[in-house]
């Protein structure tokens, strides 16, 4: 990409907007990201406002790492959604097989695989990924994701804390939606980037207006708060098992290709080849960087996140000192009480409501990848290794070996069909300028 000027740029990525400007820009981007970040933890159990905190923390890292050439925030990454929960379920069961913090050793693991990555990349080039991961079966991928997760969103409008069918969670889920999805369609400007905040608001206001809500927890709670961080050898020794191995790490797969797709995008976006300056290998060290100190402190794992290169790209503000705001603003929110109260009153159906437009659309992004690099599925092989991935990964396949190791759901469809890809006869050869061309 050959880089050019841009009259339209309101703010280049070195310069430093007025304080107003800067204070306003900022908090924008928080809002972009806010919803999906938050939505993470508290479908996983995890603590929304350590999820803050890491995000922010991860962002300024990643900014450090990139030298700050690479206008970009990152938040909770929704491809580890099921593995987690999978995880953490089995630590309930037995502490034996899976010891307690075992799905934050799996996310600090994810991030050394995404340094590795990062290792090949500037050693080797990138063309390899695309032999590895093909659209064939990084597509499918990730609609085991959002496919996957469809039970846990219906779920969560359906049934309240008793497990019972509730016709109340229901409606708050079907408001929760229909305002979401007004929201993405028939709003404009900065409102058409921040739907899931504007559906998470909305159906919080709807759940508040019927009795559901229960403030005391807010208005009881302090101001300035420290997060329950969960500290490895402090709250618990980190192990490492095959069975973490074997759920998280082939899941890694997808947060990869999302990095490098995001990364194409924002070059278009900012008029600037970012693949070659600073580097992807640089930017997928921030990544993976970023991950591992959130797996530090009890965070999710982190990735470069969408909605706010959409947010770059209605403002052409490209500034990174407001991605350095935003960061900020997001650790502050992560130490303020009421805030952290307030996240632990949004009702199950409100989230469920949303969620069930986001796993759908993560679903459909697979389908998109697929569209887009024009997969033709009259070719056989193209067929069949997209049909293994999504009844596999969807079915919730397992392979068991022993009483020590067990590959399962996403993991197992990932690592079959990377395989099938690379045994099967009639591969057309692509390079990583062929698959992002314009």
């Amino acid at each position: 990409m050959n880089e050019s000027t841009d009259q339209n740029i309101v703010l280049a990525i070195d310069e430093k907007p007025k304080f107003g400007q800067w204070l306003l820009l900022s908090i924008q981007h928080l809002f972009a990201m806010f919803g999906a970040t938050v939505l993470v933890p508290t479908l996983t159990g995890m603590d929304p406002a350590i999820a803050l905190i890491s995000s922010g923390i991860g962002t300024l890292v990643f900014i450090a790492i990139t030298r700050g050439k690479v206008p970009s925030y990152l938040g909770s990454s929704f491809a580890f959604i099921n593995p987690i929960i999978a995880i953490k379920a089995m630590e309930q069961v037995t502490t034996n097989e899976v010891p307690v913090g075992s799905f934050l050793v799996g996310s600090f693991l994810v991030g050394v695989v995404y340094s590795l990555v990062a290792l090949l990349i500037a050693k080797a080039g990138t063309n390899w990924l695309m032999k590895l991961l093909p659209p064939i079966v990084v597509g499918p991928v990730i609609m085991v994701i959002g496919l996957g997760l469809a039970s846990t969103a219906v779920g969560m409008i359906t049934n309240n804390p008793s497990n019972e069918y509730d016709i109340t969670y229901v409606s708050i889920g079907l408001v929760t939606l229909a305002i979401t999805i007004i929201a993405a369609i028939f709003t404009r400007g900065f409102l058409s980037v921040i739907p899931v905040l504007v559906g998470i608001i909305g159906g919080y206001v709807f759940s508040a207006s019927i009795g559901v809500v229960n403030f005391a927890p807010v208005m009881e709670a302090s101001w300035f708060q420290v997060p329950n961080f969960t500290i490895p050898f402090v709250d618990y020794t980190p192990t490492v098992t095959l069975y973490v191995v074997f759920v998280m790490l082939p899941v890694a797969i997808v947060p990869i290709a999302e990095h490098i797709g995001h990364q194409l995008v924002l070059s278009k976006v900012v008029n600037k080849d970012l693949i070659k300056d600073p580097g992807l290998d640089r930017s997928m060290l921030g990544d993976g960087v970023a991950t591992m100190l959130a797996s530090l402190i009890g965070g999710p794992p982190n990735t470069t996140y969408g909605e706010n290169i959409g947010v770059l790209a209605i403002t052409r503000a490209f500034s990174i000192y407001v991605f350095i705001g935003a960061a900020c603003f997001a650790i502050l929110f992560g130490f303020c009480g009421k805030i952290t109260a307030l996240l632990a009153t949004i009702p199950s159906p409100v989230m469920g409501g949303v969620s069930i437009l986001l796993f759908g659309i993560i679903a459909s992004s697979g389908l998109r990848m697929l569209v887009e690099n024009n997969v033709d599925f009259k070719v056989k092989r193209n067929l069949i290794i997209s049909s293994v991935i999504l009844i596999i990964g969807i079915g919730g396949a397992a392979i068991h070996i022993g009483d020590l190791m067990s590959i399962e759901g996403m993991a197992l469809a990932s690592i079959i069909g990377i395989i099938l890809n690379i045994v099967l006869p009639g591969r057309k050869e692509i390079t990583f300028d062929d698959m992002f061309k314009e």
